[in-house]
């Protein structure tokens, strides 16, 4: 405590080096035991202490609780050393109650009111020391108590200025602290005029207070931007001598260009063209500043000056993925400099060169510029010791990757690929599967890369990825003679991995007849490669190779013989394995049992897989969202193709048996009653009639926010949806279910008309008859082609009892069905929120209701928003946001509701990008509140 030894204070240094002269721990405590009875009894019976003595007694017991040991006396003391007029003991005062005190103490009234009386008294020192111990306990009591008072000091034009420092910092304690604990109103205006202030130690405290603020209240502060804009202006023209005292090696104060640069980071760029030309000026000349010779050797020149610039490209990204028009020569610039660090000798420097030029990537205005750092990336990452910098230029090569490079850049990653750190090769497993699939213009190449990719690291290749592989060689015709014949050369390999036996033995139970022409490829060597492989392979594996060899059955009876020596091994027909002991039994029974025509049927080729969103991608996703949704969202041709087409619905729960059957579809809708179900009676078969409805609006109010339930439902029929909807298409599978005791015959439902508005409908034939207690299913794709949807009409006609049957149907397709949630933090809602301020961009509606509107009452999931928590500073407010997909493109939605508690009204505001949608969205909204 050098400060202490200072003013000199001999017991305490003497104690302290009595305390360091300790041979060992018990000789420590001995002597701080001494020392603790010493200042108890003084502090008990001597009644004439002065304050040099209780100054010197309470360092000895702040001292002791930082050597780790509790301390439970000398409090009061402490609080009375603040009503000291001697600075050092009003200092020491305060540091005991930072230190020792916690919020909840009793004696805390006492220290406020101390505290009042130093922010009131003249002497600026002593007001610091209180601003101090605000700021250092923090407590809510101190908020509430001081929350006027600071900012009165804050913009006070007699305040001092140093003063002006600590109590800016002061409240930036306070509002981190304390979330409700800010200043508004009339403060709002005087707080970001601090930026204009003449003293640079002020502005600096303030940027920091005023960022805090604005993204806490992005609208209250928004006049902070030009205040910023000028004042940044005249940094950046200035020269280091017109700021002497706040240059940094020949740098013009860069921790306040740096705080500026991102406080500007918090709002699009300035509307006003001058404050935004100033801008940009400024912008350019932080980029030509970076091109011009040091001005000093010294390591702390070149951090200072590459600080601003990095700060400065920041805020160049920013503009631009808000859309806004940011000149494209900043971009190219800002990359070309950033080019020039990927190979400077610091590493730290590397790195966020590598990481800014991700972003950049996904500019189509840099995009091409970012490609001419290529060869530098590649060499990089095959050169750079530092794994972290390896994982940058990583991402960057999948950044930059598209069409015309494509093919290279995956080349350079397989071929790192074998002596990656281990750390990184999951990572780059999928990011190679993903662009392999995303620019394979030749699948056989991409056949080509994942079979590589699972011969060089197998070990992390997840089964995601020869899943993947294994879908698009069955969907495409055109190479799967390839692909037989590429996987049947990599199982001759003498080390085979066990993900690359998955795919041969998967492929070549399809499609190994298209290569068993040849007789270095024949039936046998096929099946015998194969074998080979089956007992070094895990469980789950060797049920797999069973299957391949049934097929193998079916399409080479010759070998059947052979592959049912096999099956009736004891390895598999008594393997302890459930799995594989009854894939053993039951295959060598339909191999003995089934006739050829049989055999075909149940083994015949495995029909195209419906097309799905990647799985790799998803995964990929989960390891680094940040990363991964930074590269897609500014790059069109990576988001479209993120996501393929959508998932095949899931299979009907079926029920047991027809005379238990209550909800055929399994959907989970109300339970037809036992008196409600037709009973056949034999008699009167002829006479019997059940009148169907006509309408099934019920179950399409239901089905406004749900994708699977009833949708309509008679004495007969039962019809259920199960959907599913991605970005702008859609699957329903329709289920119907008969109900009746005799079976319908010419059973039709097909659309009644295809030409329909703002959407695209396809449906698949359905089975003619439905047995009693059966059901059918029929497939429907659905794209969305514009933004006032029609819904589609489906016709059903059928027979019962010879008595035909027709109605029609509405099927549930709203335009929130293609609207996906999407989240965001405050700042950025509150910043598109308040860009969207057209009258045909936004729609409101003030409704009254019975119950309190909570999230769930809302389901604003249901329609498709995401819930954002947290965000609206009320947080009685709900808030949402989503995009809504279709063929015209993409268009934003935000939702806000604003409870009115005493009126029991509610305030229903929506915003999109795009003129009309609004309406559309509060239209299908406003029914169901």
């Amino acid at each position: 405590m050098p400060a202490v030894r200072g003013d000199g204070i001999r017991g305490l240094a003497v104690f302290i080096s009595d305390i360091r002269n300790c041979k060992s721990k018990e000789a420590e405590i001995k002597r701080i035991n001494k020392e603790l009875a010493n200042i108890r009894s003084k502090f008990k019976g001597d009644k004439t202490l002065d304050g040099y003595q209780k100054k010197k007694y309470v360092c000895k017991l702040l001292f002791i609780f930082l050597l780790g040991h509790d301390i439970d006396f000398g409090h009061m003391e402490a609080v009375n050393l603040l009503s000291s007029n001697k600075y050092s003991e009003k200092q020491i005062g305060y540091l005991f109650i930072s230190v020792l005190l916690d919020e909840n103490n009793d004696l805390m009234r006492l220290i406020i009111q101390s505290v009042k009386n130093d922010l009131c008294a003249r002497n600026p020192i002593h007001v610091n020391l209180a601003l101090q111990c605000i700021a250092n306990i923090g407590s809510r009591e101190m908020a509430e108590t001081f929350a006027n008072e600071i900012p009165k000091l804050l913009v006070n034009g007699d305040t001092l200025d140093v003063v002006k420092q600590s109590a800016a910092l002061c409240l930036l304690r306070l509002i981190r602290a304390n979330q409700d604990v800010a200043p508004a109103g009339e403060w709002t205006t005087r707080i970001i005029h601090l930026l204009n202030d003449p003293h640079m130690g002020v502005v600096t405290a303030a940027v920091s207070l005023i960022d805090a603020l604005a993204k806490r209240s992005p609208e209250e502060y928004k006049g902070c931007v030009s205040l910023a804009v000028s004042r940044l202006s005249r940094i950046v023209t200035s020269s280091y001598t017109d700021l002497q005292d706040y240059t940094y090696y020949f740098v013009p104060a860069p921790w306040l260009s740096i705080k500026l640069l991102r406080l500007l980071q918090n709002y699009p760029p300035p509307e006003d063209p001058g404050v935004k030309g100033r801008l940009n000026e400024c912008l350019d000349t932080l980029l030509n500043r970076a091109q011009e010779p040091p001005k000093s050797k010294k390591v702390q020149h070149s951090n200072a000056k590459n600080a601003v610039l990095f700060e400065a490209i920041s805020l160049i990204i920013h503009m631009d993925r808000l859309g806004a028009a940011v000149e494209p020569s900043l971009l190219v610039r800002a990359c070309n400099q950033l080019g020039t660090f990927l190979q400077h000798r610091e590493t730290n420097l590397r790195y966020l060169a590598l990481e800014s030029l991700c972003l950049l990537a996904t500019s189509e205005f840099s995009h091409e510029a970012v490609k001419r750092h290529q060869e530098t990336v590649v060499s990089a990452l095959k050169s750079e010791r530092d794994v972290s910098v390896r994982q940058r230029a990583v991402d960057l090569l999948y950044a930059m990757c598209d069409k015309t490079n494509s093919e290279d850049i995956v080349s350079e990653m397989l071929s790192y690929l074998e002596t990656a750190d281990y750390s990184i090769r999951e990572e780059m497993v999928l990011k190679v599967a993903i662009l392999a699939e995303k620019y394979a213009s030749d699948y056989s190449w991409y056949v080509d890369v994942i079979l590589n990719l699972i011969r060089i690291a197998g070990d992390y290749v997840s089964e995601e990825v020869w899943y993947r592989v294994v879908q698009i060689v069955i969907n495409r015709d055109d190479v799967q003679g390839y692909a037989a014949k590429t996987v049947f050369e990599a199982l001759q390999a003498p080390a085979c991995h066990e993900n690359m036996v998955k795919v041969a033995g998967y492929i070549l139970g399809e499609f190994g007849n298209l290569i068993a022409g040849d007789s270095r490829s024949g039936p046998m060597v096929q099946f015998r490669l194969l074998h080979s492989k089956y007992h070094l392979c895990s469980l789950p594996t060797r049920c797999l190779l069973l299957t391949t060899y049934v097929k193998f059955i079916n399409l080479f009876p010759e070998i059947k013989h052979e592959i049912q020596a096999v099956l009736r091994q004891d390895s598999n027909m008594r393997c302890a394995d459930n799995e594989l002991q009854q894939r053993a039994v039951e295959y060598l029974a339909l191999s003995q049992v089934a006739s050829q025509d049989v055999l075909a049927t149940v083994l015949e080729e495995m029909p195209p897989f419906a097309e799905r969103e990647s799985s790799i991608l998803a995964i990929l996703k989960r390891k680094k969202p940040n990363m991964t949704e930074g590269i897609q969202a500014s790059a069109k041709e990576n988001i479209k193709a993120a996501q393929d087409i959508l998932p095949a619905a899931p299979p009907p729960k079926a029920s047991d048996t027809a005379s238990g059957m209550v909800d055929l579809l399994g959907l989970g809708d109300e339970v037809i009653p036992e008196s409600a179900r037709p009973v056949k009676d034999e008699s009167q078969e002829e006479q019997h009639t059940v009148s169907l409805g006509t309408t099934n609006e019920e179950g399409l109010h239901k089905l406004t926010l749900k994708n699977q339930g009833v949708l309509f439902e008679s004495d007969i029929l039962q019809i259920g949806i199960k959907a599913e909807f991605r970005q702008s298409l859609g699957r329903m599978s329709v289920f119907y279910g008969n109900k009746s005791p005799v079976r319908l015959n010419g059973f039709v439902a097909a659309l009644a008309s295809a030409d329909l508005e703002g959407i695209q409908v396809m449906a698949s034939q359905v089975d003619q008859a439905v047995e009693a207690g059966a059901q059918v299913e029929q497939t429907i794709n659905i794209e969305a082609v514009g933004f006032e949807i029609e819904k589609p009409q489906l016709s059903v006609q059928f027979s019962y009892c010879g008595v035909p049957q027709k109605f029609q149907i509405q099927l549930p397709v709203f335009l929130h069905k293609f609207l996906e949630g999407t989240m965001m933090n405050a700042e950025a809602f509150f910043m598109r929120w308040k860009n969207l301020t057209q009258p045909s961009q936004e729609e409101q509606r003030i409704f009254k209701s019975t119950q309190a509107m909570t999230e769930e009452s809302l389901k604003l999931s249901g329609f498709g928003f995401g819930v954002l928590q947290g965000v609206d500073p009320n947080p009685d407010n709900l808030v949402g946001a989503g995009i809504l997909h279709t063929k015209q493109g993409q268009v934003g939605l935000l939702l806000r509701l604003e409870p009115n508690r005493n009126a029991g009204m509610y305030r229903l505001t929506v915003r999109a990008s795009r003129d009309g949608v609004a309406k559309m969205i509060v239209d299908a909204l406003e029914p169901h509140f």
